[in-house]
């Protein structure tokens, strides 16, 4: 497709995929190019904790549902102490289990091979206070090839102040395009320090913050900027409507998913911020998928 490009030279083209290959594409399309490249998404838990199936639910589809192969997956989780204190990751972690690659909720990776992914986990435990909360190992009993991933639903606890280390923030914020996600705690006098790590990323392409603490939604959503940015107690990373504009926001190559309205508005970087406040009654919490 490349070489396809670089012959028919189109007036414009609109990209959905890797960030490496958008750079490519850049030069190739002399800038002609509007782009919905990778992504690595926050969510931050606020100070308010209610919800706790759907919230833990919602964690769980958003790191974990397709393998977690999706440009909007939660990369990394910033849980306020009081969603610690309540039993969060207990929770992500026992709806994450329920995931095998016999229901087909979980399975290969086709960007990623099994050991890929597990030397990056290692990197990540080398850091002091590092920890493997669940998951972290190789899938078993299958006959899938070895040039595809599979690991089980991952998710690794790195500090704060840790992460905010310039010889850690890399590594921290690198993108596996699989079932992988950092944690992080972080307390009311840190709050600082959470918008300062999705600053200092470089793909602002979606974000969640997961709050009705109106003052605390006010403070992250104006103080961040992402292309498509969700608040509220039902905020998510994922779930794209035709009409989202994606990003990364703050660039001029910022496009839409390909609709009309996306193309016609994509030079002043659109943004949505989306309201989800009311929680859900009766919640039945259904198998993953």
């Amino acid at each position: 497709m490349g070489k396809v490009l670089e012959v028919a030279q189109p007036a414009c083209l609109q990209f959905t995929g890797s960030s490496a290959v958008a750079e490519k594409l850049i030069h190739t399309m002399h800038g002609r190019l509007y782009i919905e490249d990778a992504g690595f998404d926050p969510k931050i838990l606020g100070p308010d904790v209610m919800s706790m199936d759907s919230v833990a639910w919602q964690c769980d589809q958003d790191a974990y549902a397709l393998s977690g192969q999706k440009c909007s997956a939660q990369s990394i989780l910033f849980a306020h102490e009081n969603w610690i204190k309540a039993g969060i990751i207990d929770n992500i972690k026992a709806i994450a289990a329920e995931r095998t690659f016999d229901n087909m909720s979980i399975g290969p990776v086709l960007s990623h091979t099994t050991e890929n992914m597990l030397a990056h986990k290692d990197a990540l435990c080398k850091i002091p206070g590092a920890k493997v909360l669940f998951g972290g190992k190789a899938l078993t009993g299958h006959s899938v090839p070895t040039c595809y991933g599979m690991i089980e639903p991952t998710a690794v606890f790195v500090p704060l102040d840790e992460i905010l280390k310039p010889e850690n923030f890399a590594l921290c914020t690198t993108e596996i395009f699989g079932p992988f996600q950092v944690v992080t705690e972080y307390k009311k006098d840190e709050e600082d320090k959470v918008i300062e790590a999705c600053e200092r990323m470089t793909a602002h392409l979606t974000m969640a913050v997961v709050s009705n603490d109106m003052p605390f939604l006010h403070k992250m959503l104006g103080a961040t900027v992402n292309g498509t940015t969700y608040g509220g107690i039902n905020a998510r990373t994922t779930g794209a409507p035709e009409w989202h504009f994606f990003g990364p926001a703050g660039t001029p190559l910022a496009a839409g998913i390909g609709t009309i309205d996306a193309i016609r508005l994509v030079w002043s970087s659109h943004r949505e911020v989306l309201f989800d406040l009311v929680p859900p009654t009766n919640f039945v919490r259904t198998p993953p998928s």
